[in-house]
């Protein structure tokens, strides 16, 4: 159950208005590559941004989402002090069609 919180909802980006550039340029980087292989097997809603284990800080995870976010890969929700993560698999692939599932395979993430 979503609650309010005292930070700004996220603002997103529907995948149907990314540049193929952007959506590359998001998937390129190994930090937003992991996040995304992380949520690609994880159910909806349930990772919190706290709970990806990669090499940065707070500040800089943060960063990552947005990039995400801008690129139409995550949508983000708070749930009291909590903000997790879905991934928009369906809707990316519908603008991007086959791209994430070509990233997602064994070997050809960074």
């Amino acid at each position: 159950m979503a609650t309010t919180s005292h930070r700004a909802a996220p603002e997103h980006t529907h995948p149907d208005d990314v540049p193929v550039l952007t959506a590359l340029a998001a998937l390129a980087d190994p930090v937003r590559a992991q996040l995304v292989r992380e949520l690609a097997a994880s159910e909806d809603w349930t990772r919190s941004c706290g709970t990806f284990d990669v090499p940065v800080g707070k500040a800089a995870k943060s960063h990552h989402f947005a990039v995400l976010r801008a690129a139409g890969l995550v949508e983000q929700r708070d749930e009291g002090a909590r903000r997790v993560n879905r991934l928009r698999r369906a809707e990316f692939d519908a603008r991007f069609p086959g791209l994430l599932e070509l990233v997602l395979r064994e070997g050809t993430m960074p």
